[in-house]
């Protein structure tokens, strides 16, 4: 009898732990954004849209002729984050700097049929699909942490539309999103659900996250800070942040640095907080015939804290 009781009263409690966990997520809301507007609204005067694979891009280009650079930045950033690089590398060709999908002002798919817009596979379509659009056939891709990841990727599946890398503190040892384990639980309707609570913490530990890019947060201008915000007024910006981080997967890139034969530039800082300085030597070393410049006092955004030295290595490289 007191077996049975004993029994049939854990059952309540795990009854009862299962239906708060099912249920309790549901019981947080989730208010809208507040403030929020469509990213046309946000354009600059320089600012372009093109369709590819079902996403209106948003790009902005300066300078004409090959060769051609396409520039992606990296997690949290915008085309932004090319702002003192843009026009010393248009001297050189055409460049093509672009909202990768859940930043900037790039459309925000919320809804959509076939590949998630926002996963690694997409992404590298996308680069490929606005070379096509803008009918570029060739160009070095110069990608910034995640964009570096994405360029590699580019690079590897289409060898033929890439002429060089131009890798800048590119996230490849690590940074892969959430442990595999992990993602079951996150695509629970409960954690989406409650996800744009999460995506929303970039909007206030924002601030921080770029200082630790910087190796002297000292320089960064308010007018920095305004820019990268910017975004986080667009409609569903959250969301879009949440579908991002669901998609998110391991590269495999550590596994394939053997398998690039074109020309790679590596830039680091040699105070990268963020993808430590060592992952990028690293990765120079283990890329055949790779060159590799580290920035002395610079941190993850070398192209943005250290421009003038950014563009000396890219320079030195060109030639």
């Amino acid at each position: 009898m007191k077996k049975n009781r004993f029994l049939r009263g854990f059952g309540i409690i795990l009854l009862s732990i299962f239906v708060i966990l099912s249920v309790g997520p549901f019981l947080i809301p989730v208010p809208p954004l507040e403030n929020t507007v469509p990213a046309q609204s946000l354009t600059d005067e320089n600012s372009l849209f093109v369709e590819v694979n079902g996403v209106n891009v948003h790009y902005k280009k300066a300078g004409d002729g090959e060769p051609v650079f396409i520039l992606l930045h990296g997690f949290g950033a915008s085309i932004f984050s090319w702002r003192e690089v843009m026009e010393p590398l248009a001297e050189f060709g055409t460049v093509i700097a672009y909202d990768r999908p859940a930043f900037g002002l790039t459309e925000r798919p919320l809804e959509w049929e076939g590949e998630n817009p926002y996963s690694q596979e997409a992404q590298v379509e996308l680069v490929i699909g606005l070379m096509d659009a803008l009918s570029i056939e060739k160009a070095t891709l110069v990608g910034n942490s995640a964009g570096g990841t994405v360029s590699m990727l580019a690079a590897l599946k289409y060898p033929e539309r890439v002429t060089s890398l131009i890798l800048v503190d590119p996230a490849v040892y690590a940074g892969g999103g959430a442990p595999a384990w992990i993602r079951p639980l996150l695509g629970t309707p409960q954690m989406r659900h409650l996800g744009p609570l999460f995506a929303r913490q970039l909007q206030e530990q924002g601030t921080e996250f770029i200082k630790t890019a910087w190796h002297d947060p000292s320089k960064i201008t308010p007018e920095v800070f305004e820019g990268y915000q910017k975004p986080l007024k667009v409609d569903n910006w959250d969301k879009a942040l949440w579908y991002l981080t669901l998609s998110s997967r391991e590269s495999g890139l550590a596994e394939r640095v053997g398998d690039f034969n074109l020309p790679v530039l590596v830039i680091t800082g040699d105070d990268d907080r963020i993808v430590p300085t060592e992952q990028s030597v690293r990765l120079a070393g283990e890329i055949q015939n790779a060159e590799l410049v580290v920035i002395s006092q610079c941190g993850h955004v070398p192209h943005e804290e250290c421009p003038t030295e950014f563009m000396q290595a890219v320079a030195d490289f060109l030639k």
